[in-house]
């Protein structure tokens, strides 16, 4: 099945009021759902209230928020090169090359063109091409080959 497809299927059930989605192409099919099968219910969380304390109570603020003065501060992760930031379509398990023996798709420095294959991400024994939508050099490989990603995350950028 085309990525392109399952993006749109991905869009369409995060406009809608659809819990779940399933789509099948001759013996290929997809199914995307909001929760997982077997009802997954949220843990209750209880509000247990505090001691009474003898003077009045003032929230705790860790050392990072009261320097930006209250404020909790953004998470801070690798800092990314500016370009064209290539995202992982889904969940799955991203490879650099097309076997383990083989060399990478792509290197840091290397000029690729639109539609070229950058990785690939397996998701559900599917082994799903990451092509190149804009064309440019590769400034940065932001994934670990043979570690899991997550829908949206960071895997190449391209200037």
């Amino acid at each position: 099945m085309d990525l392109r497809k399952i993006k749109k299927l991905i869009d369409l059930l995060e406009d809608s009021n659809l819990a779940e989605i399933e789509i099948k192409e001759g013996e290929e099919s997809v199914r995307l759902a909001r929760t997982p099968r077997g009802g997954y219910a949220p843990p209750q969380v209880q509000h247990v209230p505090a001691p009474e304390a003898a003077g009045p109570v003032m929230p705790m603020q860790s050392p990072v928020q009261a320097a930006t003065g209250g404020r909790p501060a953004e998470p801070t992760g690798p800092a990314l090169p500016d370009g064209h930031v290539v995202r992982s379509p889904m969940v799955g398990t991203f490879y650099a090359s097309p076997a383990p023996d083989k060399p990478p798709f792509v290197a840091v420095g290397q000029a690729v063109a639109a539609g070229d294959t950058l990785a690939i991400v397996e998701a559900m024994k599917m082994f799903n091409p990451i092509e190149a939508d804009v064309a440019g050099t590769v400034l940065a490989i932001v994934a670990e080959n043979g570690q899991p990603v997550e829908f949206d995350q960071p895997l190449f950028v391209i200037g």
